[in-house]
């Protein structure tokens, strides 16, 4: 602890060091050329968060959030957000899992790891979105990336040292040219981390006298990463515009699980040992080709957009046993492949009528190919055990969506048909196991009331579906211990939401309250396998959720101080004829962000979230306590910046959750290593300057406007 400490307080005073020379300098040098000013140029200033009827809306560009070294780290740190202990899915309170949109094209949790933070603009938690969305999901995350105004070349180097348990290291290169219509962008990454989780699992089953407990430290990781990118902009004219870009992420990483585990099934107690070494690559590619066009005939914006990703994963494993201090056995050998290749092509028409009405309409077809190959060797039985599983899915949808207004009452009515037809199948069967073809009608509504020019009132109507993702879909399963076992389920449906709300907003601040119910949702649960006496935890379908979201957003500036605070009175009931339902009642979740600009190119941040104690029926969680993170901005030399990071101050990233289902009672604690002290460095180098290209000129007065 002392020589963490001694580490921080050298790096500050050396940023602060050289963040005050750099102050120095350009005082001078802003002397001597005052006098050579022929152009001022009277910018205002953007702020961090703004807020329209609790859609949120994030400036990253251009505020202390650019400095985070990761794009789900920078998600993290936004209100409303939370990322899942195993990172692997994102959940808005109160909404569950979000859509996530980059610009126009819906995207993954592979293509956020596969995004440069220093690519993004702006990012926008929207909480009813129109028709024009896929029906999936009932909020959706819209990210929008940087395009140049200005001609010139200009490229960013960052380097990041993050110290948590282990040292990771993340360098980037981000680069962009713009040449009349062209513009053209590419960036780089290399990541060096040593991530580091542990969960600890006590469960009973009273019908079979088994009590259990296992521990899991998940230790010596040392993953590489290779993200890079590239795309291609060129606007046709002033509504115009043909993009072409591709992003891809490739990671590997040999890891050790270590695991304790007691277990006392009727009068047999066994202490044991499980150590598996394993290997995984995985390599994501992603590629989109859009086009827009104004068919100026019809007053009508035409975008069409063609997507391709594919997301390759190879896990081996080898795992051994000591079974109450005697000597270590083999257990099993295992290697699992999934691939799954998506192709998807959208259209979108959006046409403005004189009374400013607008109509939008559009389709979309998608079509998924996963694949999914696995063989165990088990040392005890001496068998093995191979299987090959494929998975099809066909999406095709339409929609149309009407807004405009009637005496100053503003509306937007639409709708969504999607079509999806689903085949799964084990290669060597004669027939598929699943063979699914459903199509659903998802309408939308929304009512927005002025009251003068600072209140407003909104109601809301939606219905949504969320799929499960391709992998909870495949076969895929991980070994814990000898009578423990993660596993997928390809049996898994999707869940259909309800939900109806109302907003009130005041200048810039709002309150929300929402009703929700859902149908089949997905959640955590377990399976006993008698014969071989193994507990099998897996996703599943519940019966049903429903519940209340009160939520209030308040951001408010006083001088050099901008803050936002979000507070979310959530009461969330889950029922299953499996589980044992305890009790449901209201929590809080609540989150602030302050900002303070000092003199001299200062910035800091102070962040905060936690929430109160949740029961939601099945599911039992502890308070999360409070999350805080303090960052130090300074900008010098114009083009450096030094930002100074400590997240998890209190060390308080814990996750514990209690449930019993299908008489398995189970208390499960969950701890991420999130403590963490990083100082970044940004150096931009290149020359932007006004762009030559002269559009058409449609307003003869531009000229008076100086």
């Amino acid at each position: 602890m002392n020589t963490n400490l001694r580490i921080q307080n050298t790096l500050i005073i050396i940023c602060l060091i050289v963040s005050g020379f750099g102050y120095g300098q350009n005082t001078t040098e802003n002397d001597s050329i005052s006098n050579k000013l022929t152009e001022v140029i009277v910018t205002k200033e953007k702020k961090m968060f703004t807020n329209k009827n609790g859609n949120i809306k994030v400036d990253v560009a251009n505020s202390i959030l650019n400095s985070t070294p990761n794009t789900l780290d920078l998600l993290s740190k936004l209100p409303n957000i939370t990322i899942s202990a195993d990172k692997e899915s994102i959940t808005v309170i109160g909404k569950g899992n979000p859509l996530i949109y980059i610009d126009n094209q819906k995207v993954g949790m592979n293509d956020l790891n596969a995004l440069s933070v220093d690519d993004i603009k702006t990012i926008e938690i929207i909480n009813n979105p129109s028709s024009k969305y896929e029906a999936e999901g009932r909020a959706v995350i819209l990210i929008t990336r940087k395009f140049s105004k200005k001609e010139g070349s200009q490229t960013t180097a960052s380097e990041v040292a993050s110290f948590k348990k282990e040292f990771n290291n993340y360098l980037g290169i981000n680069s962009s040219f713009k040449k009349n219509k062209f513009e053209w962008k590419a960036n780089f990454n290399y990541n060096k981390l040593s991530p580091w989780e542990s969960h600890k699992i006590d469960y009973q089953i009273p019908d079979e006298d088994i009590i259990s407990n296992y521990n899991v430290a998940t230790a010596n990781n040392k993953r590489k990463q290779f993200i890079f990118g590239g795309g291609l902009f060129y606007k046709i004219n002033e509504d115009d515009y043909f993009s072409i870009s591709l992003n891809s992420k490739l990671q590997s990483e040999p890891f050790d699980i270590n695991a304790t585990t007691y277990n006392k099934n009727g009068d047999v107690e066994n202490d044991v040992i499980t150590h598996s070494d394993n290997k995984s690559q995985k390599n994501f590619i992603n590629s989109f080709v859009n086009y827009s066009k104004k068919i100026k005939p019809i007053d009508t914006q035409l975008f069409a957009g063609l997507q391709y990703s594919n997301f390759d994963q190879d896990l081996s494993s080898l795992a051994q046993n000591n079974f109450n201090d005697t000597q270590f056995e083999w257990a099993l050998n295992s290697n699992q492949k999934f691939n799954v290749s998506v192709f998807s092509g959208r259209i979108d028409l959006e046409k403005k009528f004189k009374n400013e009405m607008k109509l939008e309409v559009g389709g979309l077809y998608l079509s998924a190919d996963a694949k999914t190959d696995f063989e165990i060797f088990n040392f005890e039985t001496n068998n093995t055990v191979s299987s090959m599983y494929n998975f099809d899915e066909k999406n095709s949808a339409g929609y149309a969506q009407l807004s405009g207004s009637i005496k100053k009452i503003g509306y937007s009515v639409g709708f969504r048909v999607e079509n999806t037809d689903i085949l799964g199948k084990f290669k060597n069967d004669q027939e598929p196991l699943i063979d699914k073809n459903y199509t659903d009608f998802f309408p939308k509504a929304q009512v927005d009331i002025p009251i003068d020019s600072t209140k407003s009132i909104t109601l809301n109507y939606s219905k949504s579906i969320s799929r499960p993702n391709y992998s909870s879909t495949s076969q895929g399963s991980t070994y814990i211990n000898p009578y423990y076992l993660y596993s997928r389920n390809i049996n898994l449906d999707p869940t259909i939401n309800n939900q109806i709300s109302s907003s009130f907003q005041y200048k810039d601040k709002s309150v929300k309250l929402s009703y929700y119910k859902n149908t089949d949702p997905v959640y955590s649960s377990f399976v006993y396998d008698d014969e071989n006496n193994i507990l099998i935890f897996k996703e599943t379908n519940f019966d049903k959720e429903s519940g209340f979201n009160l939520e209030f957003t308040l951001p408010f500036t006083y001088k050099i101080w901008t803050s936002t605070n979000s507070l979310s009175f959530i009461l969330n009931k889950i029922e299953d004829d499996s589980a044992q339902f305890m009790t449901s009642k209201p929590y809080l979740y609540y989150y602030s962000s302050n900002e303070f600009k000092l003199p001299k190119g200062y910035v800091i941040s102070l962040s905060a979230w936690g929430s109160t104690e949740q029961k939601e029926g099945v599911f039992e969680r502890k308070a999360i306590s409070i999350i805080m993170g303090l960052g130090v901005l300074k900008t010098f030399f114009t083009n450096w910046n030094c930002t100074l990071s400590y997240n998890d101050i209190l060390s308080n990233t814990i996750y514990e959750e209690k449930f019993t289902i299908n008489d398995i009672s189970s208390k499960a604690r969950f701890l991420v290593d999130a403590h963490e002290f990083s100082i970044a460095l940004k150096y931009s180098f290149g020359k932007i300057k006004s762009a030559e290209f002269k559009e058409k000129n449609i307003d003869d007065n531009s000229n008076r406007i100086k």
